[in-house]
């Protein structure tokens, strides 16, 4: 029998952790949206694109240690807790966001500039890495149970609720800024306006409850005949895709203005397109995973953006127009997140309570390292390579085919399709 949450966790809580989580993946994404701007501070070159490439090569510089945030922090949120563990990532996270817009240009103090930013990429991974695993244990652990899908989409949500709040901050600074004075110092306020709000997220986290309840029940909450080896294989292959097909739609900006020739304010608007249609899709697609089950919805939406990749993308090669860009975002991102933030609702449920957090997160992190960090470096130079800007479009369907062949692999967890599990007073879930 699965077991259910009996936790007085308030809306005020469950608001606290969504909070931190986009805080923090504010902060990461907003380096990726700002990627052209921060390599000419901090990577200037005369040779055209290479600033950019050594930028995105700093990007993919932080995933490298959230594998390691992921087995220490994770492995700490499954025996200290959910919340000590929360804390900790977000004061990394906190520090690291801080410091990182207040570095100075490499004209004005070298090449300790470049390696000051390094090191703030290094403690965000590490940071993120352990957030993921303990907060979407927490979400799912404080669900009812015929409402983990709901809840546990949360966490999609909130990253995007930042990623839609970074392109509004960027496109706000580019329409009111010369391109100059957003090289100079406008992607530093869009940074320091995430690090703003960090004692907000800080205080309210520490008012959670502990979700983390060891007992014989609490370790046995899965449902029966599953394998934890095909879980955590197609665990990384799915997240993989997913991850491959988001972090292409957050480099939208910068493929939009380095390789269309669009306006930098033009691109921006790219961003929250994509952060719209995810944090709307999330939670819709969470509540209706929880009444009709988890396969049919990522496969329905997934198989559409296997279809819809290609037409996408000739669409903006022909037009380059902001109309082509926005349509192509809201398709691409709807399909993408309507699917993919089922993914964690499923293999959190696959995992038991003792392991979930850090299992988790290391599927999660080994998966975002390999394929997520290095998606727009590979795509940026291989477009530059090629000179073909329908690159992003035969990089993405390849993250997509994988993703497909994953869901087969992974159970239907949902607990209205799985024996119709009972709710503590005894009705059906």
């Amino acid at each position: 029998m699965v077991a259910t949450t009996t936790l007085p966790v308030s809306k005020r809580q469950i608001g606290g952790v969504c909070l931190g989580n986009a805080i923090e993946f504010y902060d990461f994404v907003t380096y990726a949206y700002f990627a052209a701007q921060i390599g000419r501070t901090f990577f200037p070159s005369d040779t055209p694109g290479l600033s950019l490439l050594a930028s995105l090569a700093t990007f993919g510089v932080g995933f490298l240690t959230r594998p390691l945030g992921a087995i220490l922090l994770g492995r700490f949120a499954d025996r200290a807790g959910r919340k000590p563990a929360m804390l900790v990532s977000f004061a990394l996270m906190g520090f690291a966001s801080l410091a990182l817009p207040l570095i100075p240009s490499y004209a004005a103090i070298g090449i300790a500039a470049p390696v000051l930013v390094v090191l703030c990429r290094l403690i965000q991974g590490f940071a993120v890495g352990g957030e993921v695993g303990a907060a979407t244990a927490f979400l799912m652990e404080a669900a009812p149970i015929n409402r983990r899908g709901l809840y546990t989409s949360l966490q999609a949500m909130s990253a995007d609720i930042s990623a839609l709040t970074a392109g509004m901050i960027g496109l706000i600074l580019s329409s009111v800024m010369s391109d100059a004075a957003l090289d100079a110092w406008g992607w530093r306020i869009a940074l320091l306006l995430g690090a703003a709000i960090i004692p907000v997220g800080l205080l309210l986290r520490r008012t959670l409850v502990e979700t983390l309840h060891p007992t014989a029940e609490a370790a046995d909450d899965v449902p029966p005949g599953i394998s934890y080896r095909r879980v955590a294989i197609a665990g990384v292959c799915l997240v993989a895709a997913a991850t491959t097909t988001n972090y292409l739609l957050k480099y939208m900006t910068t493929y939009a203005s380095s390789t269309l020739g669009m306006s930098t304010q033009l691109a921006f608007g790219a961003t929250v397109v994509v952060g719209l249609c995810g944090a709307i899709c999330a939670p819709l697609a969470g509540a209706l995973s929880d009444r009709i089950g988890r396969r049919p919805v990522m496969l329905t939406p997934w198989i559409l953006l296997a279809l819809a990749v290609f037409p996408c993308f000739e669409l903006l090669e022909h037009q380059r127009s902001a109309a082509a860009l926005y349509l192509a975002c809201a398709i691409l991102a709807t399909a993408s997140t309507f699917a993919s933030s089922v993914f964690f609702v499923v293999i959190a449920e696959s995992l038991p309570q003792r392991v979930r957090s850090g299992a988790l997160g290391l599927i999660y992190a080994l998966a975002v390292s390999v394929f997520g960090g290095s998606a727009q470096f590979l795509v940026a130079w291989l477009t530059q390579l090629t000179g073909s800007p329908m690159t992003p479009a035969w990089y993405m369907i390849g993250g997509v085919i994988v993703g497909l062949v994953a869901m087969f692999a992974l159970p239907e967890t949902a607990p209205v399709k799985h024996a119709r599990t009972a709710l503590p007073d005894g009705t059906p879930a």
